[in-house]
């Protein structure tokens, strides 16, 4: 019934007998799939394992800006072949993150622009991670090719926002535009960027912070985006939504952020958890 869109099965802080219950959480949950993103060699690895391993499972595979300091040419190269494996999906979670700057934002910069473009190499969708980089994460999508007319040729197009006066590029008479398969994971951006991302492409996930108390931005961010372009997601184990908030996330979880944007669209749970499962199957890829 529901589609984590984003989670970390692999998380280096978790024990495998914390892993083990989460396992058996979902299996005992509505969820369909969970999406288990790499951000590092390592967890990279260990998703592709999973996905391998639980039917419910699929992969990304990628670094982190946080680890961006550690990506040379070897990791790379092995980051590509990881990406070949059978139910690795996109290349993710890459991007800026200049909140921390746990990787100097040169370096931080470097590895962004060297897997979008491996995920141009490979025509895979990207999963991007953005904190307090705004503008700088979608100069270099561009710049790169991530919005390119060639990029956007290799995918299906997708539903056309209705009722905008400029739906997207390459919108249609069918009702159909294009896809560039860019997921802005954990989306903390105005409602306003979210609709200049839609327009040239791109699909936005939201997370537990839509739950919190007085976010208005992402709420509003629920509210003015049209479903089509939504996907909903954990990050599991962190950003909690209510009403567990201060325990450790876990996929299943996501119910309560699919509940709140149900409650901001009015529209009913069942309607919201369908159109953002098929929603992520088509972003990713995923046949049913």
């Amino acid at each position: 019934m529901l589609f984590d869109s984003h989670a970390h099965l692999n998380n280096d802080g978790m024990s495998e007998k914390d892993r083990n219950t989460m396992v058996a959480a979902i299996e005992d949950s509505s969820l369909d799939y969970v999406m288990d993103i790499g951000f590092d060699l390592a967890s990279s690895k260990l998703a592709v394992d999973h996905a391998a391993k639980y039917p419910w499972c699929y992969a990304a595979v990628g670094y982190h800006p946080h680890d961006a300091k550690d990506l040379d040419e070897m990791s790379l190269a092995m980051i590509k072949g990881l990406a070949k494996k059978q139910k690795v999906m996109a290349i993710g979670e890459i991007g800026l993150d200049f909140h921390y700057d746990h990787s100097p934002r040169d370096v931080q910069r470097e590895a962004f622009r060297k897997q979008i473009r491996l995920a141009n190499e490979l025509k895979m969708p990207i999963v991007i991670h953005s904190r307090e980089a705004d503008q700088e994460v979608m100069d270099i999508l561009k710049e790169e090719g991530a919005f390119s007319d060639e990029r956007k040729s290799w995918f299906p197009k997708r539903p056309a926002p209705k009722g905008w006066a400029k739906p997207c590029a390459g919108s249609a008479a069918d009702g159909l535009c294009d896809d560039a398969r860019v997921l802005l994971h954990c989306f903390s951006g105005s409602a306003q960027l979210g609709k200049q991302y839609v327009k040239l492409g791109a699909t936005l996930s939201i997370a537990g912070p839509v739950t919190y108390k007085n976010n208005r931005k992402t709420c509003a961010v629920a509210e003015e985006i049209p479903l089509d372009f939504l996907l909903v997601e954990t990050d599991s184990p962190y950003l909690t939504p209510e009403p567990f908030r201060g325990k450790k996330n876990m996929p299943p979880f996501v119910e309560h952020t699919a509940r709140k944007v149900a409650q901001l669209k009015e529209v009913s749970f069942e309607e919201v958890a369908a159109a953002t499962k098929e929603n992520a199957m088509r972003f990713y890829g995923i046949k049913k």
